[in-house]
């Protein structure tokens, strides 16, 4: 048997995307519009069209020739009111479907085209891109015209609903650049912003920087067309469990370099969108204002009022521009000095600014002199106007050119859900929220440049800590701080993680804890910075990050440091959840069960005679009812075992606070098999896909107590995770005296204070074989 039209696309179709020295990129889209354009020109011919009157044409991607491996087919049948052109449609749209081709299709003439176009703005956008496939080329190049014509015409309404249209999708899908798992269409900065910007420059009212809009759609539609390849279907959103399959298609290292190439390109996009809507916004001002076409070139080019901001630096057209007399060459600092008036003003700089600076303005002497260092810590200072100006010069790379080992951290992932950005988006906006804190700290510009570069030693192996510390003092050299404040810096960046983890993970009752913690950090004055950028970090990094409960205990850490400085007994504890229960008011009705709504979910506090697994049938009934625990507070006070956990339901509802007490009374009593319910209910869960997780590791952490040995706990987090530990702990028969609980996105880190059944702490050897034994127990 012959083969069909549609048997001998589908087969060339497979043969060019499956050739791995056949075309690739744009090469390869063009090669696939070009191979269905004849199939669908076939199709045409065989149905019968009249020669006049009837085209069929290609419109938004397909019409651009940026057709993926699994996107729609865009067409639509033009005709002049043919009297057959609903059997010449199907005999046209039933070939495709029974090849299997996804087609998003229309009939219309050529005035209910122009209509739908008028009462939908995507109908209109698409039409935009309209091209002649096949048919009389008369009625697609008369619709192209008037497409044009019209959305010329009507630019003054429907740019600013284009604009809006792009803000509420950034507000449903957050932005390209930052997320760990983005859609490359829909999402700020991605493919749809791209096409409105081609809308935009088809209006004539601006238009935005071809070369870099280009080139970071040509990357995205890349990324794209791997994963159509990769997952077999027409999918937008890159998923975690895609990624390295992504990466190897497109020939790059792994998928941290993948989501970093994304990454850069969804920055060019959003950076070229936001310069481009401030020109569009300026000339539809004026031309609602009645502005004639002179006045119109002027307020493209922003008019001439100029309003001095600072040496060489004026604002121009609600922009930061230069001065007239200014001479960037001979002006190492005009830079900084430009970019801290623009933040301060609350403005952009304009673009040409940006472009002049870049390649006319030298970096400033090593060390920097005062004036660049204290512009530097004023455009650092600024608060949230700081973030457009910064955007504005990493788009010229600029950031790096002040400070080199930024190019490490620019656009790099972190693969960790609490995160909510970038690397360098990260660091930025932990500046951003220590501008908060400056009135609390004796050295504001300290807290700001720590701030910035608290996570600059990301971009190097190792502990980011530690390798931090190095650039860091570095970096502060180099902008010609003093060495005490070098020293001070330095200090910060190394430690920027010590005070949430010893006040969330050691026992602060314990003399130990605080002196370490005391002697690490040298003085109060570093003691206050330590405590604004800890919580400008958590700020930064996203809302699971921080709680009321860490912050009450940071802030009975630093109260306690405090006095340790100041040569004072340590203050009395602040009131933390442990101690909401009153031992008298329930030693006789055991066990207490008390859960308070929050507003993500909430707080339960547990009190039973202490015993050895009360942590795990605790932790267990916990679990079997779905609740996931974000932290957890364990303590023994006058032999009654407290514990306080913050959860979250898995779906659904809070569980009823009766049924939750009987269960855990169940528990204590033997009535309740919590392991093996737990590990029914494990079984039933689908294998978990994507790559697998690094294993639980588990540590002794010597010298942090002198009356209990203590266990960090660090595994990727699962439910009855407790539950687990807990019982492995209880199975060495060992007691925790204390616990600190703690879930920073898909991982848990845990502090356990443990006793043998004397009471005193593990013998070291003890202390080894029970860290392994729980990295056994804890193993997939």
């Amino acid at each position: 048997m012959e083969p069909t039209a549609g048997s001998r696309y589908t087969r060339a179709r497979d043969d060019l995307l499956a050739d791995p020295a056949g075309p690739a990129g744009a090469a390869r889209r063009q090669a696939l519009c070009t191979l269905t354009d004849r199939w669908l020109t076939e199709l045409f011919g065989a149905a019968g069209a009249p020669p006049r009157g009837v085209a069929l044409v290609a419109v938004g991607g397909y019409g651009r020739r940026e057709l993926s491996p699994g996107s729609d087919l865009d067409v639509v049948l033009l005709h002049d009111g043919h009297a057959g052109i609903a059997e010449l449609a199907e005999a046209i749209w039933y070939p495709v479907w029974d090849a299997g081709i996804a087609l998003d299709h229309s009939v219309r003439t050529p005035g209910e085209a122009r209509r739908a176009a008028a009462d939908d703005l995507r109908v209109q956008t698409g039409l935009l891109d309209i091209r002649h496939i096949a048919g009389d080329p008369e009625p697609t190049a008369a619709l192209r015209t008037s497409m044009f014509t019209a959305w010329r015409a009507a630019a003054v309404k429907r740019l600013p609903e284009l604009h809006r249209a792009g803000r509420e999708r950034a507000e449903r899908h957050g932005e390209v650049a930052f997320l760990l798992e983005p859609d490359l269409k829909e999402a700020r900065g991605g493919l749809r912003d791209a096409t409105a910007l081609r809308a935009i420059s088809a209006s004539w009212i601006a238009d935005a920087p071809h070369e870099e809009v280009d080139a970071a759609r040509a990357t995205l539609l890349d990324v794209r067309d791997a994963l159509h390849l990769v997952t077999g279907r027409g999918a937008d959103r890159l998923l975690l469990q895609e990624q390295d399959a992504v990466a190897r298609r497109l020939g790059l290292l792994d998928a941290d370099t993948l989501l970093r190439r994304v990454s850069e390109a969804a920055r060019a996009l959003a950076y070229a969108g936001d310069v481009t809507w401030r020109e569009v916004s300026r000339v539809l001002a004026a031309r609602e204002a009645g502005a004639g076409p002179r006045l119109l070139r002027r307020a493209r080019t922003g008019g001439s009022a100029r309003t001095p901001l600072a040496e060489g630096v004026v604002e121009h057209a609600s922009e930061v521009v230069l001065a007239q007399a200014a001479r960037p060459a001979r002006d190492p600092v005009l830079l900084l000095r430009a970019a801290a008036a623009a933040a301060r003003a609350g403005l952009p700089l304009s673009r040409h600014t940006v472009d002049r600076l870049a390649s006319e303005c030298p970096p400033p002497s090593d060390p920097w002199p005062a004036d660049a260092r204290e512009a530097f810590v004023a455009l650092i200072g600024a608060g949230r106007d700081v973030l457009p100006v910064w955007e504005a010069l990493e788009s010229r790379r600029l950031i790096t050119r002040l400070l080199p080992d930024w190019e490490r951290v620019r656009c790099r992932p972190q693969r960790n859900a609490v995160h909510r950005f970038t690397v360098d988006r990260h660091l930025i906006q932990t500046a951003v929220e220590a501008a908060a804190h400056t009135r609390r700290v004796a050295r504001p510009d300290l807290l700001l440049v720590a701030a910035l570069l608290h996570d600059i030693g990301k971009g190097w192996p190792g502990d980011h800590s530690v390798s931090g510390e190095v650039i860091a003092r570095e970096a502060a050299t180099r902008m010609g701080f003093a060495k005490d404040d070098v020293d001070v810096i330095g200090t910060l960046v190394r430690r920027h993680l010590l005070l949430v983890d010893t006040a969330t993970r050691r026992d602060l009752d314990d003399p130990t804890t605080v002196a370490a913690f005391a002697e690490a950090v040298g003085g109060v004055e570093t003691l206050e910075l330590l405590h604004a950028l800890t919580e400008a970090d958590a700020a930064a990094t996203g809302p699971a990050a921080w709680s009321d409960w860490r912050d009450a205990l940071v802030r009975d850490l630093v109260a306690r440091t405090r006095a340790v400085f100041a040569g004072r007994p340590a203050p009395a504890a602040l009131a933390l959840p442990a101690e909401r229960i009153v031992v008298a008011e329930v030693s006789g009705d055991l066990p207490v069960v008390r859960l308070e709504p929050l507003s993500f979910g909430a707080e339960v506090t547990i009190a039973a005679a202490d015993r050895v697994g009360l942590l795990a049938l605790a932790a267990g009934v916990l679990a079997l009812h779905r609740l996931t625990v974000r932290s957890a507070a364990i303590d023994v006070v006058d032999a009654l075992g407290v514990t306080v956990w913050t959860v979250e339901t898995e779906f659904g509802r809070l569980p009823d606070p009766a049924a939750l007490r009987e269960d855990v009374r169940k528990a204590l009593d033997g009535g309740l098999d919590v392991a093996a319910r737990l590990a029914k209910r494990e079984a039933a869960y689908p294998p978990r896909r994507g790559a697998p997780r690094a294993p639980a590791r588990v540590e002794v952490i010597p010298d942090a107590s002198a009356t209990a040995t203590v266990l960090e706990v660090r595994a990727p987090d699962s439910p009855g995770l407790l539950h687990r530990i807990g019982r492995a702990l209880a199975d060495a028969h060992v007691s925790v005296r204390q616990a600190r609980v703690g879930t920073h996105g898909a991982d848990a880190v845990d502090a356990f204070y443990v006793v043998a059944p004397d009471g005193a702490p593990l013998a070291a050897a003890e202390a080894r074989g029970l860290a392994r034994t729980l990295e056994k127990a804890l193993a997939p």
